[in-house]
C-alpha cells in the first residue's frame, strides 16, 4: 500500500513559496485527515448498514422469492466489488481522486436517498399484506425500476469512495521528511481503527434501528450519514493537496499487445545489448525477462533515428514501448491463475441463507433481548482481527522460539492456508445447517420456515470464525503477493486485484445459485432454493460449494507449483535462509499489507 501511496505522489502538486506570505500554510498535512478518515468512515457505515437486513426488506416489502431476491443481490455485490477499479481508473486517467471521491460520495448519497423514498412513498413499492399468500401483490416495472437504480447508484459511488486511502495518503506524504515513513503508518493505523469502528456500529446499530424502529428510520439513517459524509470531505476542499491525472496502466497494456503484434517477425536481439532495448531513463530495468518472450518485441529499437524522441522518450509511445511496460503486463499475466483461486473464497450462497438461518435460531441473550440476526456478521468481522493479533504476537514469536529462529509463512502460502480454512468453514457450515434442518422437522416446522427452533444461534459461531480466519489468510497473503510481485508502478492494480476477485466470485455464486435452482427444481420437483429454508436443502447447496472449494484448492496447488518461488522465496534462497528473508519481508511490508484486509471487509455479511 505505501508503493501506492508512493506513486500517486510523484506528480504531486507543487506549491510554491514565491511572493507567498511565510504566514501561509502548505497544503495537506494532518489538518485534512480528519475530513478524509470522516468521509469514509461515514460512507462505510453507511453502505456497509444497508447489506445485512437487505434480503428481509426485498422479500417482505417487495414481496420478491428468496431467489430472485438473491440473484439481485449478489449481482448488486459483485458490482460494488468492480466498480472501485473503474474508479480507480478515472481517478488516475481522467479526474483526479479529489473529485472522483466527490462525485463518489455523491451519487452514494443520491442511491441512499433513492432508496430512503421507496419506503417513505407509498407507491414506491408494492402494497402491504397480512398474509404470505398468492393475493398479495408483487412488484411493477416502475417499482423495481426505481430500486434496482437505488442500488446502481450506491454500487456506482462506492467506486470513487474507494481513492480515498490513496488521497488521503497524499496529503501526508513529504518525501522531504525524514519521519516520512513514521507519518504513513500512523495514518494508516487511523484510517483503518476508524473504518473498522464504522464496520461494527453498521453491523449492530444499525441494524437494530431497522429490526426495532422501521424501515424508514432505518434506512433514513445511512442516507443521512452519507450526507454528513459528503460534507466532510467538501469542507476541507482548499486545504487539499489535489495530485495531477497520469497515465493510465491500462493504456499501456493495450500499447505493449498492439507494437508487440506489429513486431511479431522481428528477431529478438542479444541480452547483452541493453541500448537495443528502449527503457526509462532512471529504471532498473535494462532488458527484459526471458519469460513470454514473445511480448519483448514491443520494446525493441529497430531505428534510433526515426523511434527515439531527442528526450529519449519514444517518438510514438503506439510503435515503441519502454521495457517496464513489457515487465507490467507480464506480471498482470503471471498472476492471472492465482489471482482466480481467489474467487472461490467469495462464492456461497449469497449471503441471504446465513440472515435466515439466524433468524431460525434461538438469539436471546436476556429474557428480553435478542441479538439482531443481521448483527451475527460482526463475529467473522471480530475473528478477523483477534485472529491477526494472535498470529503475529503469539503464534509466530512462539514459534519462532521453538524453532532458534525467525518463522514467517509465505504470502503465497498463506494465500493457500486461507483456502483450507475456506473450505472447512464450509464444510462445518454443511454439517450446521444439516443439524438445524433436521431439529425443525423434528419440533414440527417443516412447513413453518418463520419458526424459532430451540436451537441456540451459538451453534453458527464456529463457521463465522473459521470464515473470518480464511479471510485473514486469503486476504491478506493476496494484498502481500501482489505488493511484492509487481513493479512499483502497479501498485494501485495490485490493491484492486482482491476486489475484482470478490467481483468474480459474487458473479460465480450467482451462477452456481441459478443452476442448482434450475436443477434441482426441473420436473415440477420441490428445489434446493425455497422461500422455506426448513423444505429447501441448504445444506446440499452447502456440500456442493465444499465439492468446488475442494477442487480449488487442486487447482492452487498447481498454480502455485507452476509459477515457481516467488521474489521473497528467491531473495532467501540466495541467502541461505528462506525463512530469515521472509522475516525481513514482513517487517518491510507487513503493517501496510495487514492493513488492506479493508478489501474483505465486505464479506462480513456473506455468511
Amino acid at each position: 500500500m505505501e508503493k501506492e501511496v508512493e506513486l500517486g505522489s510523484l506528480e504531486g502538486e507543487e506549491v510554491s513559496t514565491q511572493h507567498i506570505p511565510q504566514t501561509q500554510r502548505r497544503k495537506g498535512g494532518f489538518v485534512t485527515l480528519p475530513f478524509i478518515i470522516a468521509n469514509e468512515a461515514l460512507a462505510g457505515m453507511a453502505s456497509l448498514g444497508l447489506l445485512p437486513n437487505m434480503i428481509q426488506y426485498l422479500m417482505g416489502t417487495y414481496k420478491l422469492h428468496l431467489a430472485k431476491a438473491t440473484k439481485i443481490l449478489l449481482l448488486s455485490h459483485a458490482s460494488s466489488n468492480f466498480t472501485p477499479v473503474v474508479g480507480a481508473f478515472v481517478a488516475d486517467s481522467y479526474l483526479g481522486r479529489f473529485l472522483t471521491i466527490g462525485l463518489g460520495s455523491a451519487i452514494s448519497f443520491l442511491g441512499m436517498s433513492l432508496l430512503w423514498l421507496t419506503t417513505m412513498i407509498p407507491q414506491a413499492r408494492p402494497p402491504p399484506c397480512s398474509h404470505d399468500s398468492e393475493g398479495c401483490k408483487s412488484a411493477t416495472g416502475g417499482q423495481m425500476a426505481m430500486l434496482i437504480s437505488a442500488l446502481a447508484l450506491t454500487s456506482i459511488g462506492n467506486g470513487g469512495l474507494a481513492c480515498s486511502l490513496a488521497f488521503g495518503a497524499d496529503q501526508v506524504n513529504r518525501k522531504d521528511n525524514p519521519n516520512n515513513r513514521r507519518i504513513l503508518e500512523t495514518f494508516f493505523s487511523w484510517y483503518y481503527a476508524f473504518a473498522a469502528i464504522s464496520v461494527i456500529i453498521a453491523l449492530t446499530v444499525i441494524v437494530y434501528i431497522q429490526d426495532n424502529v422501521g424501515w424508514k428510520v432505518g434506512y433514513g439513517v445511512p442516507a443521512a450519514l452519507m450526507l454528513l459524509s459528503t460534507i466532510f470531505f467538501l469542507l476541507a476542499s482548499p486545504l487539499y493537496v489535489k495530485n495531477k491525472v497520469q497515465s493510465s496502466l491500462f493504456t499501456g497494456f493495450a500499447q505493449v499487445i498492439t507494437v508487440a503484434y506489429k513486431n511479431r517477425n522481428l528477431s529478438l536481439p542479444p541480452k547483452n545489448s541493453p541500448q537495443l532495448y528502449h527503457h526509462k531513463k532512471d529504471s532498473d530495468l535494462l532488458v527484459p525477462t526471458d519469460k513470454l518472450s514473445f511480448l519483448n518485441k514491443a520494446c525493441v529499437i529497430k531505428n534510433p533515428e526515426l523511434d527515439i524522441a531527442p528526450d529519449g522518450s519514444a517518438s510514438n509511445s503506439w510503435t515503441l514501448c519502454t521495457v517496464d511496460q513489457v515487465e507490467e503486463l507480464k506480471a498482470i499475466i503471471r498472476v492471472i491463475p492465482l489471482w482466480s483461486t481467489g474467487i472461490m473464497m467469495s462464492v456461497n450462497i449469497g449471503g441471504s441463507f446465513g440472515l435466515l438461518q439466524a433468524k431460525s435460531l434461538n438469539r436471546h441473550i436476556t429474557s428480553h433481548f435478542q441479538v439482531p440476526p443481521g448483527s451475527f456478521s460482526v463475529i467473522l468481522v471480530l475473528s478477523i482481527f483477534v485472529w491477526i493479533a494472535v498470529y503475529d504476537r503469539v503464534i509466530l514469536p512462539v514459534a519462532s522460539k521453538i524453532r532458534g529462529k525467525p518463522v514467517r509463512i509465505t504470502a503465497k502460502r498463506r494465500m493457500g492456508l486461507g483456502l483450507l480454512f475456506s473450505f472447512i468453514h464450509l464444510v462445518v457450515s454443511a454439517i450446521v445447517e444439516t443439524t438445524r434442518r433436521k431439529r425443525a422437522i423434528e419440533e414440527g416446522y417443516l412447513n413453518n420456515g418463520h419458526a424459532t427452533l430451540h436451537m441456540s444461534a451459538m451453534w453458527i459461531f464456529p463457521q463465522l470464525i473459521l470464515g473470518g480466519i480464511a479471510e485473514a489468510f486469503n486476504a491478506i497473503g493476496q494484498n502481500e503477493f501482489y505488493y511484492t510481485e509487481f513493479p512499483k508502478s502497479m501498485s494501485s492494480v495490485a490493491t484492486s486485484l482482491s476486489g475484482l476477485a470478490m467481483a468474480a466470485g459474487n458473479l460465480v455464486s450467482s451462477f452456481v445459485f441459478s443452476v442448482i435452482e434450475n436443477v434441482t427444481s426441473s420436473g415440477g420437483k420441490q428445489g434446493w432454493i425455497s422461500d422455506n429454508i426448513n423444505k429447501g436443502r441448504y445444506d446440499k447447496y452447502y456440500w456442493v460449494i465444499s465439492g468446488l472449494s475442494a477442487l480449488n484448492i487442486v487447482y492452487y496447488l498447481i498454480c502455485s507449483w507452476a509459477y515457481g518461488p516467488t521474489v521473497d522465496e528467491k531473495v532467501g534462497e540466495e541467502n541461505g535462509s528462506s525463512m530469515e528473508e521472509e522475516d525481513s519481508t514482513e517487517l518491510r511490508n507487513g503493517g501496510e499489507v495487514d492493513k488492506d484486509f479493508n478489501n474483505s471487509k465486505e464479506n462480513g455479511s456473506k455468511d
